[in-house]
């Protein structure tokens, strides 16, 4: 008897549940799962998500380089002698060096670009660009790359012919006295800077740049224009690609404020 009181019956044990394999398997990693509404209101946001306040700040360092290249081509514009004055010096150094220079094979190169920059091949260049973005449904491209050429067009031709700058007397390829500013490198420019403000890639800078100066040196190499041709073109091009991306893209985040910037497709 005394025995049997001292032995008392165990508690029954609780039963431990383990999750099943499926559960475990539906389960998120602790970094993958979703933010709180607590994190979500302190500010915290998503892996890979942009702000519209980041993605705003990322507009000005192109502003600030379109307007002071804009502030350059203005510039030369009224600094460079028109129609029947002299070349400047520096025009005629250059101009002497690339013609001492000229070899069979160096002119075949420099018809490259000059061929695949004219008003056919960039026309055939932009409706192309024009259609890739299209099927791609990046219409914001599409139109920034449209506006940004038009842009540019309608500078530099208005203001060759204003200005009718005498190209040099040996020139290769066109001998219209419309050598201020060099369309060539105007349009070179436009559609190398603004592809490369799209792709926003370090590559397609680099790509950009070679475009341009290769184009530069065809336009010189070829004797079509003179030196501050070439860069008051370059000048231009890059305002003109560089303020109209601005436009498109400050229009754009203001339709699309929470639209990441991989969609681009406006309505």
């Amino acid at each position: 008897m005394v025995i049997a009181a001292r032995i008392r019956p165990r508690a029954a044990a609780t039963p431990v549940a383990f999750p099943r394999t499926q559960d475990v398997a539906l389960m998120p990693p602790t970094e993958d799962r979703a933010p709180s509404s607590a994190a979500r209101s302190a500010g915290a946001r998503p892996a890979g998500e942009h702000s519209t306040e980041e993605r705003a700040r990322s507009r000005w360092v192109p502003l600030t380089i379109g307007v002071l290249a804009l502030a350059g081509f203005v510039v030369m514009q009224f600094t460079i002698p028109g129609r029947g004055a002299a070349p400047l010096p520096i025009d005629v150094w250059w101009h002497d060096l690339m013609v001492s220079q000229r070899t069979d094979v160096g002119l075949a190169v420099a018809w490259v670009p000059a061929v695949v920059g004219g008003t056919i091949g960039m026309i055939l260049i932009g409706l192309a660009l024009l259609g890739l973005f299209w099927f791609l449904r990046r219409r914001w491209d599409a139109l920034t790359v449209a506006l940004a050429m038009i842009v540019s067009i309608a500078v530099a031709a208005p203001a060759a012919a204003i200005i009718g700058r005498i190209r040099p007397e040996d020139s290769l390829a066109e001998s219209v006295p419309t050598s201020f500013p060099s369309g060539h490198t105007a349009l070179a420019a436009t559609a190398a800077i603004v592809i490369a403000l799209i792709v926003r890639r370090w590559y397609a800078w680099v790509l950009a740049v070679l475009w341009i100066v290769f184009m530069a040196w065809s336009r010189t190499y070829l004797a079509a224009h003179w030196l501050t041709d070439v860069v008051a073109g370059a000048l231009l091009g890059v305002a003109a690609a560089m303020l109209v991306w601005f436009v498109m893209e400050t229009i754009r985040l203001r339709r699309h404020p929470k639209t990441d910037e991989g969609d681009r497709t406006p309505d």
